[in-house]
């Protein structure tokens, strides 16, 4: 359950619904997102978090399907199941096999599992990976 009411786009202040409408014509969509509604209680919020998205997640030197799988795995380590959820379907859209699926959640269970015994361990970073 949210923690805020869902913003409708009938009930949004005028700010709000500028981003909703970038949003719809930039998804080609004739609705916006949950996550976008419960943003819209703060209308400045919603459009810097809307437009970093735009900057960050357009194809660059990693191509659209990367940065979602990159996405999906973040979202694991965070426990967002909403960003789980969609981002597994933008994915999807992007053209994510069931293959690609299945090796990505392998590469996430080892990498949790990893995490854990390194961290656990306390470990120290070998100097050939330590950069900084």
């Amino acid at each position: 359950m949210a923690t805020v009411p869902l913003i409708q786009y009938a009930d949004a202040p005028p700010e709000a619904r500028a981003v909703y409408e970038s949003i719809m014509q930039t998804r080609k969509v004739d609705d916006v997102n949950n996550f976008w509604k419960a943003l819209a209680h703060s209308p400045s919020l919603l459009q810097h978090v809307w437009e970093r998205a735009q900057e960050v997640m357009k194809p660059g030197a990693l191509d659209a399907l990367t940065k979602e799988l990159i996405y999906i795995a973040v979202s694991a380590a965070n426990s967002c199941e909403y960003c789980l959820h969609s981002h597994t379907a933008a994915a999807r859209a992007k053209g994510m096999t069931p293959e690609q699926y299945a090796e990505l959640q392998a590469v996430i269970a080892l990498a949790s599992t990893t995490n854990a015994l390194a961290t656990t361990m306390q470990v120290p970073v070998d100097e050939a990976f330590d950069q900084r």
